[in-house]
């Protein structure tokens, strides 16, 4: 054997055993005639010890050990004398007798430690020295444990795991597919699949009721921390089940997700809001609700002043930062230039601080009494000591939005977006359609296949924008961790739908046609949720980005910077392939 115990398993009551460890040097330390060895493997760190007076061959094999070399070694488990209690091992250490070197090693490009000195770019190259930081490892062993939890649930829950194909055929509409030619089908493509969607919808057709698989999914958009090309998601569908029934079952996994893998109990039915109260109040379709600073409109009260600003918007909305009347007129200067940054694009913003008298102090007042700004005081609920931020514009919606990443921003620098807090809700109302400026006309929301709210249905041939979804997405700490639908399961409605997304009949005959044809044999009312895996391990490793719960991400250009991928094949595959290369300008 190359060893009889793991470095993260030896104890006090081991002391006197034989044992043989293998492992990496992670660090080494001479100290006059000994010399310390800390070996690494998956499971943990001991310390290995060489005396150069017992054996002085073998204390200077040892002091020729580099870092991250594979060894093997022999010896007897000892009482530690300097204690080392952040580690599980550190009350022993191990007297060698036998060191066998199994693979010499190059320094490493950067520190194997929890805080390397490794920069994003140069661990992602070498992501296999990467993963062998003990920080990085467990996060993948919480992905492990969290895939092991989630599978016992669901079966707990009577689904079926089944796995769907990853060659399926082209669906644009939505994100862009990747797509993979087929050798065999001259000029046609398969494409790799954003979701199993059409799959577990056509599962249900057959009668399996209730649905699961951990699916690699794929999509061609630009990334941010929340997106990589690939991902994974936690997939099902259930059939013969209405909204209440798919969201109280999925409140239930992640609560059991919480308990078994955090140890937090969350007891409360989670919040159920509205799409268009998100929006009005938080200026997001995912709100944080770690925290207050909801929105109060203004238009009432600010309009009619003679501030042009605010007379000529058509929308006036603030924020109360309990507190932070102490802000500096440099600390709100720099607010002022973060809305105005191109990615969120306000032009300007007003403040009013709430005096320890009770009068408020605006960067505007010479446009407005002390009455008026009493009545906005009142309309926040805002006491001494508070800070108003205010912005308006011309589009409601997108200063909503610009809003809302101030108030985000507030969250942050108040230190009330703590990772160690969860807050959880749906909203749920969906529009049905939104509208898209490039395309033309209107796209659906989440899907094509989302069934619209039943008392919506007539307005489907009258003011189809005025459409709800029967839609839903789970929110947490300002992350969106999965949404679902009831699904349509009928051909006639599931026609009218592509219509209004503009599709020919023989448009969506050649596309979804096999869905629809399904639909006529009997399908159930059926409805389902797909979780983000990697978003739901990074909430709960507290990470910023979901890149380090995978084990082999790509960057934000979507390469693999240590395969090298994508990269340009030869010419032979290409010609097999019947494919000719014309890179535009």
């Amino acid at each position: 054997m190359y060893r009889s115990h793991t470095c993260g398993e030896l104890r006090i009551s081991d002391v006197s055993k034989q044992v043989t460890l293998a492992g990496w040097v992670q660090r080494s330390r001479k100290m006059g005639g000994m010399t310390f060895i800390d070996l690494r493997d998956r499971y943990g760190i001991t310390q290995l010890v060489f005396n150069e007076e017992v054996n002085a061959d073998l204390c200077e094999q040892a002091n020729r050990l580099g870092r991250e070399y594979v060894i093997q070694v022999t010896g007897t488990v000892s009482e530690r004398f300097s204690k080392n209690s952040h580690i599980p091992t550190g009350d022993i250490e191990i007297i060698v007798s036998e060191l066998n070197v199994l693979n010499a090693a190059l320094t490493p490009p950067f520190t194997i430690e929890d805080n390397t000195d490794g920069g994003d770019d140069i661990r992602m190259k070498y992501r296999y020295l990467d993963l062998r930081r003990t920080a990085v490892r467990k996060n993948l062993e919480l992905r492990h444990k969290m895939t092991i939890e989630v599978r016992k649930y669901l079966d707990s829950k009577g689904f079926i795991e089944v796995e769907t194909p990853l060659l399926i055929g082209s669906t644009p509409e939505g994100a862009r597919d990747f797509v993979v030619p087929s050798r065999m089908n001259p000029g046609q493509f398969y494409a790799l699949p954003q979701s199993p969607q059409t799959l577990k919808q056509l599962l249900m057709v057959s009668g399996f009721d209730r649905y699961f698989q951990i699916a690699k999914c794929f999509r061609d958009e630009d990334l941010r921390a929340d997106r990589q090309p690939e991902f994974t998601q936690i997939d099902c569908e259930m059939s013969f089940v209405k909204q209440d029934d798919v969201i109280e079952l999925f409140e239930g996994m992640a609560k059991y997700l919480f308990k078994e893998l955090r140890g937090v109990e969350l007891t409360e039915p989670f919040l159920r809001m509205p799409w268009a109260d998100a929006m009005k109040y938080y200026g997001s379709d995912k709100p944080d609700l770690r925290f207050g600073m909801k929105f109060v409109e203004l238009m009432d009260i600010m309009k009619g002043h003679g501030f042009s600003v605010f007379d000529n918007a058509a929308y006036i909305g603030g924020i109360c930062a309990e507190g932070a009347a102490h802000y500096t007129r440099k600390q709100l200067d720099a607010l002022t230039e973060f809305v105005k940054r191109p990615q969120i694009g306000a032009k300007g913003m007003v403040y009013a601080r709430i005096e320890a008298d009770g009068n408020v102090k605006s960067s505007v007042d010479k446009f407005y009494t002390q009455e008026v700004l009493q009545e906005m005081k009142a309309a926040f609920g805002a006491k001494p000591g508070d800070l108003i931020l205010i912005l308006s514009g011309d589009d409601v919606m997108k200063t909503r939005k610009q809003l809302c990443e101030l108030r985000l921003e507030m969250g942050n620098q108040l230190g009330l977006r703590d990772k160690n807090q969860f807050a959880l809700l749906w909203v749920v109302d969906f529009p049905m359609f939104e509208w898209s400026d490039e395309e033309g006309r209107l796209m659906a929301m989440h899907h094509p296949f989302t069934h619209p709210k039943e008392e919506d249905i007539p307005l489907l041939d009258t003011d189809p924008a005025a459409v709800r979804a029967d839609a839903y997405d789970m929110v947490c700490n300002g992350i969106e961790v999965g949404g679902g639908s009831i699904r349509i399961h009928d051909a006639q409605l599931q026609g009218k739908m592509f219509e209004i997304l503009g599709f020919t009949p023989e448009k969506a005959q050649e596309q979804f046609g096999f869905l629809m044809n399904a639909f006529k044999y009997g399908a159930p009312p059926h409805g389902g949720l797909a979780y983000g895996l990697d978003r739901w391990v990074s909430i709960f490793a507290g990470l910023d980005s979901i890149r380090d719960c995978i084990a082999f991400p790509k960057n934000n250009s979507g390469r693999d910077v240590m395969l090298d991928a994508p990269s340009v094949i030869d010419q032979k595959q290409l010609d097999e392939l019947n494919l000719l290369i014309d890179i535009k300008e």
